[in-house]
């Protein structure tokens, strides 16, 4: 008796660990597979801000999943807060509207079913759902804590690019809208009412269009001293139940906002780091400092253990992987029975790419070597020094270099440098 009972939830905790189990980019399809008997639907959608570079993980019908936007999901998100689940008789998802039913966990990420009957689903088939839900976004955000370097790389890719993109709409979009109200609040039109509600139409508009682009910037920065709360709570258990005593020295609240995928690659290497230390019996004191001094987050992590840490421990490996990704530096520093302290040093900008000039038509080997500096953004005068010739020389190298390469100005030089392919 007791083996059939328990055969069914056996055979639901095996299916929910092979969702667990899947990659963070097949999560969704798997979860949709696994929950389509239980409540048929079209589509699902999670939306989860522990993934910067793909908050979004999607499922089912193109139309559906090739349209719906954050700005949707956060509207959803807003109307399920606070509640397990909740059933949207007619809401607004892939720009159409839809029936859906939506779950939120206890780390805010929601998942949305498309296009379903909550009413012919059983209560308990909806609680199990929610109870599936939030095991499976806690592995989302473990998945990301632990995620491979490739990923990392491509994550902070795809916000880069995001961010960009969406910077460039909205001021487009902005400049259009501005365009309509100046043109409808001119005195030359008639008909002041329709003016009037006209402009406040666009006036509307404007607020939403940059709620949008606020989000996104939201979804890409945060800010260094919230970066830093977030890390102080996430190692909460540790000082609270552990045998470690930590010590937190916080950043500027003033300093720059960091890329989501460096705050949350800063806070998983530091909770990696102070795992690898718990490990140490030897080690019962960590002190965590952060700061940033414009271009880079500088993090220090230094404990009061024997000093034998050194970068080829493996799990010191795996953290150096996760730096390397971001380009970032990854220096140990121990002394035999003083402790040891990490040095981590994260850019928060994407490097340029990799200047390529060994084979810019038509220049001289001198010229290659002019070129080389300019596509650095150094100066006529450091150049002169650093090739040991005159400035004038200088300035005659990258006249000539201009008109080889056919481009007006240094800015246009160094973008059509920087833009050949690697081996050109």
């Amino acid at each position: 008796m007791t083996s059939a009972v328990l055969s069914p939830s056996n055979e639901l905790l095996s299916a929910v660990r092979r969702v667990m189990s899947q990659p963070l980019l097949g999560i969704a399809e798997a979860l949709s597979e696994l929950l389509r008997p239980l409540i048929p639907h079209t589509a699902l959608v999670i939306f989860t801000e522990d993934c910067t570079g793909r908050p979004q993980k999607k499922a089912g019908l193109a139309e559906i999943i090739d349209n719906v936007t954050i700005a949707e999901l956060d509207v959803i998100r807003g109307t399920a807060a606070g509640r397990e689940s909740v059933e949207l008789d007619d809401t607004v998802i892939g720009g159409s509207r839809r029936r859906t039913l939506v779950w939120s966990a206890d780390t805010t990420a929601i998942l949305v079913l498309v296009d379903v009957d909550a009413g012919a689903s059983p209560a308990g088939v909806l609680a199990d759902v929610a109870a599936i839900w939030q095991l499976i976004a806690l592995s989302i955000r473990q998945q990301v804590v632990t995620a491979s370097p490739s990923y990392l790389a491509e994550s902070r890719a795809l916000s880069s690019d995001r961010a960009s993109l969406v910077a460039d709409l909205t001021d487009t979009h902005a400049t259009d809208l501005e365009s309509i109200l100046v043109t409808l609040r001119s005195q030359k039109h008639g008909d002041a009412a329709a003016r009037q509600g006209a402009v406040e139409l666009a006036s509307a508009a404007m607020v939403r269009l940059r709620a949008v682009s606020d989000r996104h910037r939201a979804l890409a920065e945060e800010p260094v001293h919230s970066a830093f709360e977030r890390l102080r709570d996430d190692l909460a258990p540790l000082v609270r139940y552990g045998d470690l005593a930590v010590e937190f020295i916080a950043p500027p609240a003033a300093g720059r906002p960091l890329p989501g995928e460096v705050a949350h690659a800063a806070r998983a290497i530091v909770r990696g780091a102070v795992l690898a230390l718990v490990d140490n019996a030897e080690v019962n004191r960590v002190r965590i400092q952060w700061d940033c001094d414009g271009a880079n987050l500088l993090i220090a992590i230094r404990d009061n253990g024997a000093g034998d840490l050194h970068t080829d421990l493996p799990a010191l490996k795996q953290l150096s992987a996760r730096v390397a990704v971001l380009d970032g530096s990854f220096v140990v520093d121990s002394t035999d029975g003083w402790g040891s302290e990490m040095h981590i040093v994260l850019p928060l900008d994407v490097a340029p790419p990799a200047v390529n000039i060994s084979d810019a038509g038509g220049l001289t080997p001198r010229e290659k070597d002019v070129l080389a500096h300019v596509a650095e953004g150094r100066r006529n005068r450091i150049i002169a020094g650093e090739l040991s010739i005159s400035e004038n020389t200088v300035k005659f190298h990258v006249a000539n270099i201009l008109h080889k390469m056919g481009v007006t100005s240094r800015a246009e030089l160094v973008a059509l440098v920087r833009s050949q392919p690697a081996g050109d």
